[in-house]
């Protein structure tokens, strides 16, 4: 039987680390859209949901920065 929830888990983990993206970037959210246009961030963390729930924040942080950013 399929629980219903209130809170799409893909959705939450795409708010979560975007908001920790922004800090640590130092990003508006208007910033961080423009980023996300140019290299689909939410499609990433979409995408990458199943290792990524069962990842701490520092390590998705880091694997977003190397997605984004090309440096790792």
């Amino acid at each position: 039987m399929k629980q219903n929830t209130l809170i799409d888990p893909v959705g939450f983990l795409q708010i979560h680390i975007s908001r920790l993206f922004m800090e640590r970037r130092g990003l508006s959210p208007n910033e961080f859209l423009a980023l996300n246009d140019q290299k689909d961030i939410l499609g990433f963390l979409r995408l990458g949901y199943e290792p990524f729930h069962v990842t701490g924040d520092d390590g998705i942080l880091e694997e977003l920065d190397a997605y984004v950013y090309g440096n790792g």
